[in-house]
């Protein structure tokens, strides 16, 4: 396991009875260097959405435990935010949820002529995903083609 992956993973169990506490969910976290700066982000979610006090309230317990347990080696920010309207969907579970709804689909290599799709996700498994396009019907894709799939919305 990477020292991302472990850190991750000790993150998320920490982060386990805080979430429980506060009637929230964790979406992902991840630990990821910008720039010269490391970041430690939790995203958590609840049925109809986070605010900014389940936020600030899970950074607060989530900082005190971080502090306590001193598993992390580098400086680092810590962030803890909604995933937001157009949520990146990395794992099953966040592609189980988003059955019938509207998604962005964007390749590493051009499909049929092009990079970037739009429809709704019908179905997935392991090794593809089904989108329901207006364009061409039924679309499958290689998840392995797969750069990034996202939520779509519509202001």
């Amino acid at each position: 396991m990477s020292k991302r992956e472990t850190y991750e993973a000790r993150t998320e169990e920490l982060l386990l009875p805080i979430v429980s506490r506060y009637g929230v969910e964790i979406y992902d976290i991840e630990y990821v260097k910008e720039g010269s700066d490391w970041y430690l982000r939790a995203y958590i979610d609840k049925e109809g959405g986070v605010n900014i006090n389940d936020c600030e309230a899970v950074s607060r317990a989530l900082s005190d435990e971080l502090d306590r347990t001193d598993f992390i080696a580098d400086a680092y920010i810590l962030e803890v935010s909604s995933p937001g309207l157009g949520r990146m969907l990395k794992k099953d579970k966040h592609l189980q949820k988003s059955i019938g709804r509207a998604v962005e689909v964007k390749t590493y290599k051009p499909v049929n002529g092009s990079k970037e799709f739009e429809g709704n996700l019908k179905a997935f498994d392991e090794k593809q995903i089904t989108l329901d396009t207006d364009n061409s019907g039924e679309l499958v894709l290689e998840r392995s083609d797969i750069a990034a799939i996202r939520l779509a919305f519509d202001f």
